[in-house]
């Protein structure tokens, strides 16, 4: 009893002690130069929402004249900061991505270059942007690739194997399914994958209802049979759904009658035992590339536009819990700034990738034309070689 009192005078005495007992702290108030804080205290309760706005020739290191950070156990959803009014805040770009400045915003003249997401691509060859007098000049739009899927169909009773949501998929993609309990893949073409063909996917082989579904002495191995065979059934001598299809036949890793014997992965590479994906932690990281495909037993990379993958496309877990080699995105494209160009007009910086052409538009000025002219681009590798200015009356695609 003595106790329970003991603590209810602590409470009243320490008003900061039941937020501590709870795990939430305090904020202390942020430094705030060139403005000012509403309210303007010293320490700030949890969940506690701070207004502030800047002096003349200063702004928000957010959108907006003003704005607002909330304390959210002992840090601010954003540090309040007033920064230079020609200074520019992280531009928004869908399906893209680009290197952030550690201080949260950009100085006027900054450049930044970005990187469309698998299966997407710059539109026009535009990749740059350039922060003048506070605002952010022609943000490049990643597109989706001709060549790219959409969502994958619906599959009957199964399931996409897929880490996380993802609306567009770049070409030659691949994702596995798996059919729900009872439900198998029967006849010669038991691939249970779907591939990204010229923008469309490949029909995918239904899942059936398995005739043995529910019978007693089944896969579990019960009444003296054996396991099924079947890539979707449980207990001894399941294959994983993405293991190699001749794995364990013929005297293989296990060295019993031709079968294998583990569960967990019997695969060998280059003398290393290969595990599942899970038991090697976080996935490596490859700059300019991303995992396009999750299996049990692997992992697929493939690199951004403009970029070339070199080494292995797909990655796997060691047993020792180590990676095997990872695949790099080497740069595979031609930069043209077209104000090094006289004959072009000066749009930027354009990215024309390797191997491929591209279309830029002539100085109308420059030659006083009365049509709009164009010069095709060509990239090999990472040299370019500009054509004629010509205008499509001329025939442009016949090379004037």
């Amino acid at each position: 009893m003595c106790v329970r009192y003991l603590g209810f005078l602590l409470l009243i005495w320490f008003p900061g002690a039941l937020h501590a007992l709870s795990g939430q702290q305090n904020c202390r108030a942020p430094k705030l130069d060139h403005g000012y804080l509403v309210p303007d205290e010293e320490s700030y309760t949890h969940e506690t929402n701070l207004t502030y706005a800047c002096d003349k020739g200063h702004k928000p290191v957010v959108e907006g004249w003003w704005a607002r950070s909330t304390c959210q156990d002992g840090k601010w959803s954003h540090e309040p900061q007033c920064i230079d009014e020609n200074a520019c805040i992280p531009p928004t770009i869908l399906n893209a991505k680009y290197t952030e400045n550690s201080n949260g915003w950009y100085e006027n003249g900054h450049k930044i270059r970005i990187i469309c997401a698998i299966g997407y691509e710059h539109k026009n060859f535009s990749a740059t942007a350039e922060c003048t007098n506070g605002t952010w000049s022609s943000l490049p739009v990643c597109e989706k690739q001709f060549l790219a899927c959409g969502e994958p169909p619906e599959i009957p009773h199964a399931v996409i194997i897929h880490e996380g949501y993802q609306d567009v998929f770049a070409a030659d993609s691949v994702l596995q399914y798996e059919c729900e309990e009872g439900f198998t893949v029967e006849g010669v073409n038991t691939n249970k994958t779907i591939i990204c063909i010229s923008g469309k996917w490949s029909t995918a082989s239904p899942c059936h209802s398995r005739p043995d579904a529910g019978r007693g002495g089944s896969a579990a191995g019960g009444g003296g049979s054996t396991c099924g065979g079947h890539s979707t059934s449980a207990g001894c001598g399941t294959r994983p759904a993405d293991s190699k299809p001749d794995a364990g036949r013929g005297g293989s890793a296990a060295g019993g009658g031709g079968s294998s014997s583990s569960s967990g992965g019997n695969d060998r590479e280059g003398g290393h035992q290969i595990t599942t994906i899970n038991n090697c932690g976080r996935y490596p990281r490859v700059s300019n590339g991303d995992v396009v495909e999750r299996g049990p037993m692997f992992l697929k990379y493939q690199c951004s536009s403009f970029y070339k993958r070199v080494g292995p496309q797909k990655v796997m877990c060691y047993s020792d819990g180590t990676w095997s080699p990872v695949p790099t995105c080497k740069a595979a494209f031609c930069e043209v700034d077209t104000a090094d160009y006289r004959q072009l007009e000066n749009a930027g910086i354009k990215f024309i990738g390797d191997g491929q052409k591209g279309i830029l538009k002539c100085d109308k000025l420059e030659w006083y034309w009365i049509h709009d002219h164009y010069s095709e681009v060509q990239c090999t590798d990472g040299r370019i070689r500009l054509g004629k200015c010509c205008s499509w009356l001329d025939g442009l695609r016949q090379g004037c």
